[in-house]
This record gives structure tokens, sequence and C-alpha cells, in this order.
């Protein structure tokens, strides 16, 4: 039996000692050359959390990119699943989300019953997850697919009281998502609300494009940001939050 650390108690150690962290967010649909070249770059910058996923998979490529991570060296590769098809044993983990944001219950506990006995006999590690959509200014991908509302970016309160049930329900791991192509990042107010209100682990996404907007995202208490599609555009930005963030540890 191995004495690895499963990822999630990692975490929580990395959220013990106040070390914030950075992930990388990989749709399959834009997996090939880019994703290598940005997996290189992580390992230059020492970025070792991959999420694989996306609210629409037309390419149906997951288990591809999930096992050409694996082939290059990722050694903590987390499912970020839109639906039950993307799911794949090749990865380190799973974020077993719940949309606690909405109230679309396909969402809410549809999908996970379906995808609840394929987990169960694959064996990979499960991280509860409450995922909570964030209003970013226009329609994105997550929100048009899930068909709910968002969360109003400037309710500190209805953010807060929406975590505290994700907590009291048994989540580990909270997720606020702008989305995917976001015009606005998620409001800091919003943050710090919900991480003084949760002992959770935090993650927050869509439209973080900047260093400066990273590290307010984790001043207000966010323990790991996650950047997709604006490193795919501009994998100088990665740089950019990696020295960022180096300089937040200090």
């Amino acid at each position: 039996m191995s004495n690895r650390m499963s990822i999630l108690q990692s975490i929580f150690q990395q959220k013990k000692l106040n070390q914030k962290g950075l992930a990388v967010l990989i749709d399959p649909d834009q997996h090939g050359d880019i994703t290598n070249h940005i997996f290189s770059l992580s390992q230059k910058l020492n970025i070792d959390l991959f999420l694989v996923g996306g609210s629409l998979l037309s390419a149906g490529i997951t288990q591809k990119c999930v096992s050409d991570l694996k082939k290059l060296g990722a050694k903590n590769v987390i499912l970020f699943p839109g639906n039950e098809i993307q799911l794949c044993d090749e990865a380190d983990a799973i974020l077993f989300m719940s949309l606690i944001s909405g109230r679309n219950a396909e969402f809410l506990i549809g999908k996970q019953v379906v995808a609840a006995p394929w987990i169960k006999n694959s064996g990979i590690e499960t991280i509860p997850t409450g995922y909570m959509l964030v209003d970013s200014g226009n329609i994105t991908s997550a929100l048009y697919m899930s068909g709910t509302l968002p969360l109003p970016n400037n309710k500190p309160d209805i953010a807060a009281a929406t975590a505290l049930a994700g907590q009291y329900l048994g989540m580990q791991l909270l997720y606020m998502d702008a989305g995917s192509g976001a015009q606005n990042a998620v409001n800091p107010q919003l943050i710090q609300a919900v991480s003084q209100n949760s002992s959770c682990i935090l993650f927050v996404g869509g439209g973080i494009k900047t260093a400066e907007q990273a590290t307010l995202a984790w001043e207000n208490g966010a323990d790991f940001i996650v950047v997709g599609n604006g490193v795919f555009e501009n994998t100088h930005i990665l740089e950019e939050l990696a020295n960022a963030l180096t300089l937040f540890n200090k």
C-alpha cells in the first residue's frame, strides 16, 4: 500500500502552511502541441496541478489528453468533468462536483448518480466539490450548459451562505468559477466572504489574466487560482502568474 499523501491531503497541508497555489485547466478540445508546450513550461515554473475537462467537449478526447499528460510526467492530474462522459481512470483524482449555486437537479445530483458506480469501480481519488458559478458579465459555456443562474458578483452574503451550505453538506473543496471566456473575474469581496465563512479548500477561476488579479484573489482567501483559456491564448501569462505566486508565498 502506498504511503503517498492523497492530492486532497496534500492541498490541505499546503493550506495549513498558508502556501498558495496555481493550477492549469486544460480543455481536451484544445489538446495538442500547445498542451505539450504548456506542460513543459509548467514544469519549469514548478506548477504541478492540472485540471482536465470542460463544459462541452466536441472532440471527446479526455482519455487521450489525460494519458498524454501522464506520459509527459504529470503527477497530479484531476478530472474537472462537465458531465458523466468525461471520465478517465488514468487521472489521479476527480472533482466530484455538485453545482450548489444553481437549482438544476441534473447538475446538483443527477449526473453524480450516473457517474458514481464508475467512480467506485475505478478506485480514483474522489474530492467532494461544491461548484459555484459566479456572474462574469457574459454568458459562458458553463452557464449555458448548466441552464442555471450564476451567483451575483456583488452579493458576498449570498456567496458566503452558499459556501456554508456546501460545507455542511460535506464538501471538502469549493470552486468559484466565472467560467471559460469570462468578461470579469470573481469579485475579491465574494472570495473574501467565502474564505472567511468556510474552512474548505477554495479554488477560484475564470477571467484571471494578470498577476495583479491573481494576487488580489490570493490576498482575499483563494487557496488556488485556476487558469485556462487565457494561458492558451498567451503563454506569457503563465510565467507572470507563477512569478507572482513565488513572491506571494515568500
